[in-house]
């Protein structure tokens, strides 16, 4: 058993507060009562779909101390004094500057966003009469990827859709089928689709991680993604992995039924239905991030302006004096879910959004949860629940309440854990639960009386035991320990940290590529060390940039031990691409050790190795590390490929906040890249959409 501990200094400044700044959004008078998207003005398209190409581009001036949303922002004190000169020169040589690459960029040939085509919505009903002993087969589907502007609570914003919808299509399969999924990006930005949950075994190419496993799909490009689902079933979802790009509607649920389905879900239920938990910005999630990885600006996130349930809300178009608006449309509303009466229903909770953690409940109902994360457990009862960015939960409810006929289901972000939130945000979403044959009236059901949770972390799942039981290893092969924090460096830029290493994509050369091409041709740099201590588990250092790639390679079949210590003030979702590791202990400030201030090592963690209880721990693939807390997780290394791991908060994430694992290097080599995917990397505007260098910010921290 070899132990690895990878410890950096440094403390992350802890005062947060945002920087006086302003989006520069194309202004469009709001009108009343208009039924259809379809009559804007052409110019006011093209200055829309000139907004999402150049969001990335410096689309931000200092304009008073007012938002794009209305809301104040509470300015920064800088860590330098600049003068108004400076900061106005800056900006001014930096917009010039960049509108010569606008020019560049504008040379490839696009359309601007779709407002006449009609966006369907999904009530995500899935078929009672679903065959899960089905031979296994193709399911084969065809997506086309497009820019819209879409109004789902009313406020118009730009999108991204597969197929004019919103959320997405759904994808639902037996394990051992085959999925196939057509993509044609008619979109102005470069994407690429990931399948979130799924091990991709055998087909790690397909994982769709831009940077990490391919290039990602230029504007006018065609893919085909093509992987088996083997081993594994339950609630899992596809979303965009380019950028933040889920906040802007590339996302959808893909649903895995097991052929024991029945046997293995302890509550029998009548019916099954996916529910998607999302927070929702008014502006374009490249244009958010421009902001957000700005100097100064000390990893205060875009704070969400609402929420939705399945893709819909509402809000009152007085609110947005600025914005055009329009809450009539029929896609605008509460969204209403009809149920049986005196039946069992089971929901599968899905949290699609990009930085809130929620707390869902549906009034007076007690909720059974039976799956995380893919992973059936024996039920457990919640009148609430919590869920991070990319996590799942199952429910089961019976439809037998008598003090009425309709409930509110409440989806609550917990706003504890925004900084500055905007002054119109509203922090529930709400969606109408009502029994069959009841009145279109407002519920007027009762809310829980427990306190509402004020911190950001999981729930407590120790109770929640998978049902196909499965003994953790008894001892790790190698133990790594990593920290994760936010830093300032170069230009006054917060950035997100595992130990010293703050990850940088390579878009048009992912770690894959440069991966097979080390262990086809033998380079060294990638050959299992030996005499150092390490066995064959060990962070590569020579293969990688250390400082903007943290890789850890492993050859054989490895049990590793990853003791997460998050020194931010944010909750931290970890998401690993291609596992499920069990989560086998968390807490808040310092594990477990043997005397105040010993090294974290395998020896001094033994007051929390001697407490593990290793019978039958929650297996899932995203779990969260609280703010000052610590995490333990196993991993049985099993699954050829370079695999991500990282935060799901998106803008974490884009900040830096991931790192990768090659494992199984000895059976990847034997893998060959279809070569679909290598011409992928030969296309032109392949960049475009990918978030700003680092030294793109040089001038505003003069």
């Amino acid at each position: 058993m070899t132990t690895v501990s990878l410890i950096v200094s440094g403390k992350r400044d802890l005062w947060k507060s945002v920087r006086e700044s302003k989006m520069s959004a194309h202004s469009v008078e709001p009108r009343e009562h208009e039924k259809v998207e379809d009559d804007w003005s052409a110019t006011t398209s093209s200055s829309l779909a000139d907004e999402q190409e150049q969001g990335l581009l410096g689309g931000w001036k200092e304009v008073g101390d007012t938002a794009v949303d209305g809301s104040s922002r509470a300015r920064r004190t800088p860590r330098g004094k600049l003068s108004s000169i400076s900061v106005c020169t800056g900006i001014v040589l930096l917009l010039l500057s960049l509108a010569a690459l606008v020019f560049l960029i504008r040379s490839h040939p696009r359309s601007g966003p779709s407002t006449g085509a009609e966006i369907t919505s999904n009530d995500y009903i899935l078929d009672p009469e679903w065959d899960y002993c089905a031979p296994a087969q193709r399911r084969e589907y065809t997506w086309i990827i497009r820019d819209h502007i879409h109004n789902p609570d009313g406020i118009y914003r730009p999108m991204i859709l597969v197929n004019n919808q919103f959320p997405g299509p759904i994808i639902e399969i037996n394990e051992g089928d085959t999925i196939v999924v057509h993509v044609e990006n008619r979109a102005v930005n470069a994407t690429s689709i990931h399948w979130h949950g799924m091990y991709q075994n055998g087909t790690n190419y397909m994982d769709g991680t831009t940077g990490v496993t391919q290039c990602p799909i230029a504007p006018g490009q065609h893919f085909t993604y093509e992987f088996t689902v083997s081993g594994q079933s339950g609630s899992y979802w596809w979303h965009g992995h380019v950028g933040v790009q889920t906040s802007d509607g590339l996302h959808g649920p893909l649903i895995v039924h097991g052929h024991n389905e029945k046997a293995l879900q302890k509550v029998q239920y009548d019916t099954d239905r996916v529910i998607l938990l999302s927070d929702h910005y008014h502006d374009l999630s490249s244009t958010l991030l421009w902001q957000y990885l700005m100097p100064d600006i000390e990893n205060a996130e875009p704070v969400p302006v609402g929420a939705l349930i399945n893709g819909k809300g509402v809000r009152d178009c007085s609110d947005f004096p600025d914005r055009r608006c329009d809450n009539t449309t029929t896609n605008v509303g509460v969204p209403r879910i009809t149920l049986g009466h005196n039946k069992s229903h089971r929901l599968r909770i899905i949290n699609v959004g990009a930085f809130a953690e929620f707390q869902f409940q549906i009034d007076e109902h007690v909720m059974a949860v039976t799956e995380v994360d893919g992973t059936d457990v024996h039920p457990v009862s919640y009148h609430r629940l919590n869920i991070n960015p990319a996590q799942r939960y199952s429910v089961v409810i019976s439809s037998d309440v008598t003090s009425g006929d309709a409930f509110w289901m409440r989806a609550r972000m917990i706003t504890t854990c925004f900084t500055d939130p905007p002054r119109t945000m509203q922090s529930d979403a709400l969606a109408v639960v009502a029994y069959e044959e009841a009145n279109m009236s407002r519920p007027t059901s009762q809310d829980w009386e427990e306190r509402l949770e004020q911190e950001c972390r999981d729930m407590n799942t120790t109770d929640l035991v998978p049902v196909e039981a499965i003994v953790a290893p008894n001892e790790p092969d190698a133990v790594y320990y990593l920290r994760s924090n936010f830093e300032i460096g170069a230009y006054r830029l917060s950035r997100g940290f595992f130990n010293q290493s703050s990850w940088r994509p390579s878009a048009d050369l992912p770690t894959l590529h440069r991966v097979m091409e080390g262990l086809t041709t033998e380079n060294e740099t990638f050959q299992i060390r030996s005499g150092d201590g390490t066995g064959s588990a060990f962070v590569n250092d020579q293969a990688f940039d250390i400082k903007r790639e943290l890789v850890i390679q492993t050859t054989g079949i490895q049990v590793v031990d990853l003791l997460v210590s998050n020194f931010d003030d944010g909750n931290h979702p970890l998401h690993l691409h291609g596992y499920k590791y069990s989560v086998l202990a968390q807490g808040h400030g310092y594990p477990p050790l043997t005397h105040v201030g010993a090294a974290i090592d395998k020896a001094s963690l033994a007051p929390l190795y001697e407490t593990l209880d290793l019978s039958n721990p929650l297996r899932r693939d995203t779990a969260s590390v609280e703010a000052f807390g610590w995490i333990l997780l196993r991993v049985i290394m099993d699954n050829p490929g370079v695999w991500a791991f990282h935060c799901h908060v998106s803008w974490h994430a884009e900040a830096g906040l991931m790192m990768q694992f090659l494992t199984r290097s000895d059976e990847l080599a034997t893998t060959t890249i279809p070569q679909a995917n290598l011409n992928l990397c030969n296309a032109p505007g392949i960049m475009r959409g990918m978030g700003p260098d680092d030294s793109v910010y040089e001038e505003f921290a003069k």
